[in-house]
């Protein structure tokens, strides 16, 4: 490749030759000059290399496209083409995109992901239909769909060749094409052809695939498909012809391989029932199937493929006993492959007739088994005179039945495919066809026979045609944009299919030497060399061997090995052993063999012509060789070619190991060099391959312009700049809409835009860095002023310091001197006060120890004398408290008893405190122990005082004696040690009580920490549970309303499947009429009219019974349509009315059980007010003993009080006092409140008594009305009895339910309180344990008086609880009470309603007569409408049918059609006329939904209905005279409600109706936004980029439609502008605008995702700063509108975040975390995609990391959603429209003149 010397600079990067590699990047290091040896080059590793050129031609290494170009769609926009270039972008989209598609040119690249992808639903084939193939990214589909297209617009008929070596995926590429052509065509008749054409792939590839150690299913044959289509182009049918089946693989395999896929699937199955009878087992026990050694192929279940090739034969057709006759056939091959032949060497050869196998193989084939055993070791030869058998050797023997097996597998193959051709035959005529070709690529193996020979002699046949239409392509372009044309020179392969297929030619010398007696593969060869060596430049002979030729394709030099060749192409088969099958008893067996003798019959009219010739000639050339019928047949597919026009598909395998996504470069280039890619980029390079048009020039290089250089006229701008940048007119030419540049050109001008751009780039890095480096020298330059000021500052501070410091030592001098004469002086005078202290201490302590002496006496004397104070204190003391116990346990026990007494009176507390008697008993036992105790105590006491009466009188003496005596004196200091020693170890004592008392307080603490626990860990648990009740309330709620939302949805869908079935009825009905008519005449049309997307519709919508039976009948009549489709609709009515039978008993047995439940509730009410009644009278009984109790115990305690205070035994201050004195004023309370509640209970029982009578006298009432044998349900329920019961049981019904949840509550409180109950009990219990333990350390005397004032205090807070019990109590008595009054009141409503209903005496009619006076004046004022009996069609046909919606909506009020209506309406309910009402709303709903199918494409129209039918709607609710839509009326609107008819089954139908024009309006609004938005929201440039597009070279097919640009952003919000204003003009509902607003914004979100996903040129920075430029505009159209909430922007964030996605960095880690934290909205495969397709559109950008998408994908692993990648479009939400009353009066509406309404007239 001969490139400019100016582009090999330094930094440059070329491509060098690898032996491993192929091709491998390197790098300039130096400058190339023309006239240099070598190019001095660094490889990517950083090695480097001097590259040697070829000093013949000095040829340079090609050069390495910029990266922005890396991983474009299409090969050829690349600026450099070749192949180094092509293989490396092909390596970057497939291995670091994970793209398998790519163009090149008119050839769709196919590389093999061996990875199942989620790109072929169908969701991405609605996405690719419609779309023109250069818009969407590369794709299989996009191939279809120009196919389709193209067929379409051209009505010329099309080819896709599908072409690759075993294992690059043509077989599931072809299968992808049908299965785009089967949705997007569909059917004309319904009877699934489309599904018939799928079936026959898996049926094929059962019979025609095979393992090999290239792919496990490899496609061992070629075959072409002919997809028919009729004028309306759905697909009515198709044909399928085969090629070369590779029949020797039926009796040979290598190792790894299998035979075909149905033999295995047989083996597999043998053990179910219906195989049995084959005595088939496992695959390893036949000879047929074992050769591979692996016969089992990993995530392949053979007993599940068999079943999918059984439905599929169903399917076409072929009923269950052909499919076992054909099993049958098949088995008997596997026993023929077991047949042992016995012999040896070159003698005669036996089969033993015992053989099991020949055996199971005669039985099944129902054949003799003595002659097949005969003829399979012997052979007839034929002489002039005479016949004679003769015997075969083993190896003949063992060919010749393997010959038999392939010729029987052969021919039950050929039936097969006739029988799909059947199935799929139409019967209609067809007018044009897409062709479908799956061949084989070219092969090179290490031993080439006759198979390889045949499939590369197609591909060079194909090669040529391919050639042609490139060739042709070209010149088309290039005449079209008037470009001068020049000769493109390419490669021409004519001479080599010369060499095979001419005269003489190596086909012709075969067959001529098969015809030779004595003809041999060595005779063969030796002609060949003779004929051809050194006379054919395609033609040479191996140098070592005389048994091979090599011939030279245009793909590369294949060497054939000559042995086999004639065998093959003989393909003889013993006609004894074919005479023998002949004969047998097998129908299918005789049917294979007959079809070779049989004539043409008379269906072969039924196929098209060419077809004719084809069956023709395959009957008379059975007897030809193989390779003649193999050229016949391929020269008819070549003629087919080439009457279509050709698209094509080339698969590249990427390796041959199988690993996902990984390409070994040697296989592709050799791959792209055989399917004949590197020629077609050949043929672009030699012209002009990089194509833009002016404008995008413009944009992208208009920074190489001056402004000087632009002018108005953008193509002569281009021009003179061009001119000036390049200067060989040669590179370039300019075209009417393009500028055509040669390879490298656009390289060349990337460079120039770089280097401008760069230089750019240096300009501003100058001019920033000079800023920078200002600003830093500024800063220094502060820095520095800044620093001198705080150094001279320092500077001075530390000058001043010094002055100081010498000032300070001077001073510091001064006083040092005069603290030394100080010191001096204190010492001195020191020395002084020290001897006069000494002194004055010594007199001191003389005088101390006189006064200590004289102390010490007198504290001797003062104990001694308190001592005997004290003693005689605490005999007093002793005795007084003596009394005290003996008088307080008297009035202890009177206060216990009268306790015990109450206690014994109140009997529900008795109930709530069992186990206190007994603890009350213990206690008294345990106080009668203690009295004991203390009457012992007392006596001992006694008897202690006696003793020391008397010896306190013997003491009295011999004190006084020894106090005057000195020696008792010392005694007493002896005894006062003693005391001081007894005071210590008291001291001792009181530490130690000290110690335990903190402890108790320590212990105390925790227990109410622990206590604090618990009431905080309850206070949790009950968070808690309310917080679950809380949460699983939530929860269900959410639950029900997603499966209302479900519910509607699937309900809205059925309604728009059943719209769909009534026109699809109204349009067969018109077509059978005219059917009809045709026929009459003498001719019949079939064909339809329907779109292919409407045709997906009304396969799957039902029709309702009437029309179903309608239809039947005119199909009797007519007798020209389909029976299985009525058959089929006809179940599926059955089906629907079951369904609809089901749903109504259901709802019956709903309705019972809830008036049952209604009734059960409604007598537990009752039951429960006379169980209240019942307890309020015994309550009132126990409250009244209780009264008489309490006054009894009251009188007691008081004259027991005033004996007390008599005796003066009690003190009146004390606690003990008070507390009585309390609890007396505190029953004394209670008693008053008693009263006036007893008082209150015997009135309400009272009035209770009176409520129970008189409900018992109505319902007797009812009771005997319910029993009159003459009661009319019509009049029962004429004024709306019914409804007022029914509405009186929901009201009950949601009273029991309060009722209950309130009980509910009332328990848990319960539980709540009784937890806390046995808590304070727990805590009772350990205090009582502490005061116990406490008690038991004191002496006895204080035990007794502390257990008693702990039992006061026990007993004093049990009667606080009682009284805050009580205080409970009279809180629910409270209640109670209020619901009585509530009752009482309703009573008296009741009666009063009794007393209303009651008839009118006579002498009150005249009183009565006023009001119905009034009544009548007002008539005149209730906005009715009457029309007579037979206008009734001219008003519906002026309102309705001929009405313009635009007239209307200007000139009118909103919704005049329907207030009209109901007007009309009001007249007939008014004068109850049931005939008329249903009649005017039959006729209104009919003709709205005529009108709607007539203008339905129009949105006014649906828009102007949509508002019509809700207003109407509403209007029938606002005036049913419901209390839930009456409420919001006034007065006036309230009388003027229906009277007399229950309108309610008509608002379901007008619901219904209107949820039909939601979704039609729905999809009008779509279909008018489809074209806007993907070039509104993506295509166009909103903000203008100064840097322009990429370099694409515009690589849309001119083949496909071109695009329409007219539609912008601002067209778009224009129109999103006209529906709002529209909706709104014809007055709908806000809710409803706000809901078609937000379906809007979802689609339009959705389609622009969608196209975003599949367009690679789309995910850039730049485009997705447009994209959310346009977004915002969405957004700021929303806030414009006013429309606010309902989710609407929340229908963009899948958009927003994947713009955002676009923009954000992409590098490391912590961008992958933020990209999957703020990535919510889309799916895990959306966010790859994007992240794979995103393309960087400048060289300053920067691609994905590996390490950032590994990230990526490792975080969005545990992602729980849908693995689809698109978002579905036709999502269409479902609609709810509450209830929105009319403010309009109806009288006062004015209907005008120009609607020629006045044969109305108002009432």
């Amino acid at each position: 490749m001969r490139e400019a010397p100016v582009l090999y600079s330094k930094y440059a990067r070329v491509w060098i030759p690898d032996p491993v590699d192929v091709w491998k990047s390197a790098e300039l290091t130096k400058d190339y000059t023309p006239g240099d040896t070598a190019l001095k080059l660094e490889l990517e590793d950083g090695t480097e290399l001097e590259y040697k050129l070829d000093p013949k031609n000095s040829t340079l290494p090609p050069l390495r496209n910029p990266d922005i170009l890396v991983g474009e769609n299409d090969l050829t926009a690349l600026s450099y083409l070749h192949e180094p270039a092509v293989l490396h972008n092909l390596s970057v989209r497939f291995i670091d995109s994970k793209l398998i598609y790519t163009y090149c040119g008119i050839i769709l690249v196919a590389i093999n992901p061996y990875e199942s992808l989620p790109i072929y639903g169908a969701d991405i084939i609605n996405a690719y239909s419609g779309q023109n193939m250069g818009d969407m990214d590369p794709h299989i589909f996009a191939v279809a769909e120009e196919a389709y297209k193209q067929m379409a617009r051209d009505e010329r008929n099309q080819s896709i060749i599908v072409s690759g070596e075993s294992g690059a995926g043509k077989t599931v590429s072809a299968k992808y094409t049908m299965r785009y052509f089967a949705t997007v065509s569909g059917s004309s008749t319904e009877t699934s052809v489309e599904e018939k054409v799928l079936a026959s792939s898996p049926i094929m590839e059962a019979i025609g695939n095979a393992k090999t150690t290239r792919n496990d299913n490899s496609s061992r044959f070629g075959k072409y498909i002919e997809i028919g289509f009729d004028k309306n182009y759905y697909i009515i049918g198709a044909n399928m012809r085969t090629y070369l089946l590779e029949k020797s693989r039926v009796v040979f395999q290598a190792n790894e391989e299998r035979n075909y896929h149905i033999f295995y699937q047989l083996c597999a199955s043998a053990h179910l029932p219906e195989f049995k009878a084959l005595q088939l087992g496992r695959a390893d026990d036949f000879h047929c199937t074992n050769q591979g050694g692996n016969p089992v192929i990993d995530g392949v279940d053979d007993v599940q493929e068999m079943q999918a090739t059984q439905r599929a034969f169903s399917l076409l057709g072929i009923s269950e006993k052909q499919q076992m006759d054909l099993f049958q056939i098949l088995a008997a091959i596997l026993h023929l492959g077991n047949v042992e032949v016995m012999g040896k060497g070159s003698g005669n050869s036996s089969v033993s007739a015992q053989n099991h196998h020949l055996t199971v193989f005669c039985e099944l084939l129902m054949v003799s088994q003595e002659d097949i055993a005969h003829w399979l070791c012997h052979k007839k030869l034929k002489t002039a005179t005479e016949t004679f058998n003769k015997p075969l050797a083993k190896t003949e023997a063992v060919d010749g039945r393997d010959a038999l097996a392939k010729h029987i597998y052969a021919r039950l193959f050929t039936w097969i495919v006739s029988q799909i051709n059947k199935a799929l035959l139409s019967s209609s005529k067809q007018h044009s066809f897409i062709g479908v070709l799956d061949i084989y690529g070219f092969e090179t193996f290490e031993i080439n026979s006759f198979e390889q020979f045949c499939i590369n002699y197609a591909n060079e046949k194909l090669q040529q045609q391919f050639n042609m239409h490139v060739f042709k392509l070209e010149q088309e372009e290039y005449l079209k944009e008037q470009i001068p044309w020049t000769l493109i020179d390419f490669y021409d392969n004519q001479p080599c299919i010369n060499l095979i297929e001419a005269k003489m030619g190596i086909l012709d010398l075969l067959d001529e030497e098969c015809m030779m007696p004595k003809g041999s593969d060595d005779s063969w060869a030796q002609k060949l060399y003779n004929t051809h060596l050194k006379k054919s430049a395609h033609f040479d002979k191996p140098r070592m061997s005389n048994k091979a030729f090599i011939m030279h394709h245009f793909a590369d030099r294949v060497e054939y090995q000559c042995e086999g060749f004639l065998e093959k192409n003989k393909d003889t088969v013993n006609e004894e052993q074919i005479n023998v099958l002949k004969s047998s008893k097998f129908a299918l067996l005789l049917e294979l063999f007959q079809e070779e003798d049989k004539p043409p019959g008379p269906t072969a009219t039924a196929v098209p012509s060419r077809f004719k010739v084809g069956r023709s000639q395959s009957l008379r050339e059975h007897k030809k060789s193989v390779g003649l019928q193999f050229r016949n047949s391929l020269n008819l597919l070549m003629d087919t070619l080439n009457a279509t026009t050709p698209h094509y598909v080339r698969c590249i395998k990427p390796n041959d190991h199988k690993s996902p996504f990984l390409m070994d470069p040697r296989r592709a280039a050799q791959q792209l060099r055989a399917c004949g890619v590197l020629e077609t980029i050949r043929i672009s390079a030699a012209g002009f391959p990089s194509r833009w048009t002016y404008q995008e020039f413009f944009i992208r290089y208009r920074v190489l312009m001056k402004q000087k250089d632009v002018l108005s006229d953008g193509k002569l701008t281009c021009q003179n700049v061009l001119q000036q940048l390049i200067q060989d007119p040669e590179k370039y030419k300019f075209g009417k809409t393009k500028i055509f540049f040669r390879a490298g050109q656009v390289a060349y001008l990337e460079k120039l835009r770089a280097d401008k751009l760069r230089a750019a780039c240096v300009q501003i890095q100058k001019t920033i860095r000079c800023y920078v480096a200002r600003k830093k020298y500024l800063r220094l330059r502060w820095s520095t002023i800044t620093i001198q000021r705080y150094v001279r500052g320092q500077q001075a501070r530390a000058l001043c310091k010094s002055l100081r410091r010498t000032k300070a030592a001077v001073v510091i001098q001064k006083y040092q001197r005069m603290c030394a004469a100080r010191r001096l002086y204190q010492r001195k005078q020191l020395a002084a006060a020290l001897l006069q202290r000494l002194l004055r201490g010594y007199a001191a302590r003389l005088q101390y120890k006189q006064l200590r002496y004289e102390q010490k006496v007198v504290v001797v004397q003062r104990w001694v004398r308190g001592w005997l104070v004290r003693v005689q204190y605490r005999r007093t003391m002793q005795a007084v408290v003596y009394l005290q116990c003996c008088v307080r346990r008297m009035l202890a026990r009177r206060e216990l008893k009268k306790l015990k007494i109450e206690a014994r009176s109140v009997e529900h507390y008795k109930k709530l405190n069992v186990g206190m008697e007994n603890k009350i008993m213990q206690l008294q036992r345990k106080v009668d122990e203690q009295n004991k105790e203390n009457k012992e105590l007392l006596e001992r006491i006694s008897v202690i005082e006696s003793s020391s009466v008397a010896e306190l009188k013997k003491l009295r003496p011999q004190i006084e004696a020894l106090r005057g005596v000195e020696e008792d004196a010392r005694r007493l200091n002896d005894k006062v040690s003693t005391l001081e020693e007894e005071l210590q170890v008291t001291c001792e004592e009181l530490e130690k009580n000290r110690k335990m008392v903190e402890e108790l307080n320590e212990k105390n603490s925790l227990l109410k920490s622990e206590k604090d626990e618990l009431n905080t860990m309850i206070k949790e648990q009950g968070q808690q549970i309310t917080d679950n009740l809380q949460k699983a309330h939530q929860e269900h709620v959410e639950l029900l309303q997603t499966e209302l939302y479900e519910e509607r949805s699937r309900y809205q869908n059925l309604l728009t499947e059943h719209l769909k079935l009534e026109e699809q009825h109204a349009d067969l009905k018109s077509e059978m009429n005219e059917a009809t008519h045709v026929s009459k005449l003498g001719r019949l049309g079939t064909d339809s009219a329907y779109s292919s997307n409407e045709s997906e519709y009304t396969r799957c919508s039902e029709f309702t019974g009437s029309e179903v039976s309608l239809q039947g009948q005119e199909m009797e009549l007519q007798g020209g349509v389909d029976v299985a489709l009525l058959l089929k609709l006809q179940r599926r009515v059955a089906e629907l009315e079951q369904e609809k039978l089901n749903l109504q008993s259901e709802w019956d047995s709903r309705e019972d059980l809830l008036q049952q439940h209604h009734a059960k509730e409604l007598e537990e009410c009752r039951r429960t007010v006379g169980g209240e009644r019942d307890y309020e009278a015994q309550k009132r009984q126990e409250l009244e003993s209780d009264n008489k109790r309490l006054k009894k115990d009251l009188n007691e305690l008081r004259a027991s009080l005033s004996v007390k205070k008599g005796s003066g035994r009690a003190s009146p201050g004390s606690s003990a006092y008070n507390v009585l004195l309390e609890q007396l004023s505190s029953v004394t309370e209670e008693l008053e409140v008693r009263k006036e509640e007893v008082l209150l209970l015997r009135t309400q029982l009272v009035s209770l008594e009176a409520f129970k009578y008189k409900e018992a006298a109505s319902e007797g009432d009812s009771g005997d009305t319910s029993r009159s044998p003459n009661l009319d349900l019509h009049e029962l329920n004429e004024d709306g009895e019914l409804w007022i019961v029914y509405e009186g049981l929901k009201e009950t019904n949601r009273l029991l339910e309060s009722q209950l949840q309130s009980e509910r509550e009332h328990q848990a409180q319960e539980l709540q309180a009784l937890k806390a109950e046995l808590q304070t009990l727990k805590e009772e219990r350990d205090q009582q344990q502490q005061l116990l333990s406490h008690t038991l350390q004191l002496p006895k005397d204080g035990r007794v008086h502390t257990a008693l004032q702990l039992e006061i205090s026990r007993l004093t807070r049990h009667n606080v609880d009682l009284l805050e019990q009580m205080d409970k109590q009279d809180k629910t008595i409270r209640k109670l009470k209020k619901q009585l009054k509530i009752y009482m009141k309703k009573a008296e409503e009741t009666d009063s309603d009794v007393h209303i209903d009651e008839p009118i005496p006579e002498n009150r009619v005249i009183e009565a007569m006023p009001e119905i006076s009034i009544l009548r004046k007002e008539r005149h004022c209730r906005g009715m409408l009457e029309y007579g009996n037979d206008d009734e069609s001219k008003l519906v046909k002026i309102l309705i049918t001929e009405l313009k919606p635009r007239g209307v909506a200007v000139s009118m009020i909103p919704c005049l059609p329907a207030y009209i209506l109901f007007m009309c309406l009001r007249h007939a309910d008014f004068t109850n006329n049931d005939q008329r009402v249903c009649t005017l709303l039959n006729c209104s709903i009919n003709c709205i939904k005529s009108v709607l199918k007539k203008k339905g494409d129009d949105f006014e129209t649906v828009s102007f209905w949509l508002a019509n039918t809700c207003r109407l709607l509403h209007c029938l609710k606002q005036y049913s005279g419901e209390e839930d839509y009456t409420k919001h009326n006034t007065a006036q609107q309230n009388e003027q409600c229906l009277l007399n008819f229950d309108l309610t089954e008509y608002r379901q139908v007008l619901s219904d109706l209107i949820i039909q024009i939601y979704q039609q309006l729905i999809k009008c609004m779509e279909n008018i936004l489809q074209p806007m938005i993907v070039a509104g929201m993506l295509e166009q440039d909103t903000i203008p980029v100064l840097l322009g597009p990429k370099p694409t070279g515009l690589r849309k097919r001119t083949s496909s439609f071109p695009q329409d640009s007219s539609f912008s952003l601002e067209s778009l919000l224009k129109q999103l502008s006209s529906f709002h204003s529209t909706l709104l003009q014809h007055g709908n509902d806000p809710d409803l605008i706000r809901q078609v607003v937000k379906q809007q914004f979802y689609f339009i979100g959705a389609v622009t995702l969608n196209s975003l996903l599949l367009r690679k040129d789309m995910c850039s920075w730049n485009k997705g700063l447009q994209i959310r430029y346009n977004v915002s505009q969405l957004e700021e159209w929303l806030m414009d509108a006013g429309i606010q909430g309902g989710g609407m922007r929340e229908m963009l964030e899948p958009l927003i975040q994947a713009t955002k996605l676009l923009q954000v960095n992409k590098k490391t880690e912590e961008d992958a975390e933020a990209i999957a934290t703020m990535c919510t909205a889309l799916t895990a495969a959306q966010i790859v995609k994007i992240l794979n397709l995103y393309t960087p559109i400048n060289e300053f950008e920067e691609r994905v990391s590996v390490s950032c998408m590994k990230a990526v994908q490792a975080l969005l692993k545990n992602r729980q959603e849908s693995p689809q990648l698109l978002m579905d479009s036709k999502i269409v939400f479902p609609i709810t429209f509450p209830f929105n009353p009319s403010p309009v009066a109806l009288e006062s509406i004015q209907i005008p003149a120009s609607l020629n309404l006045s044969f109305l007239t108002s009432h």
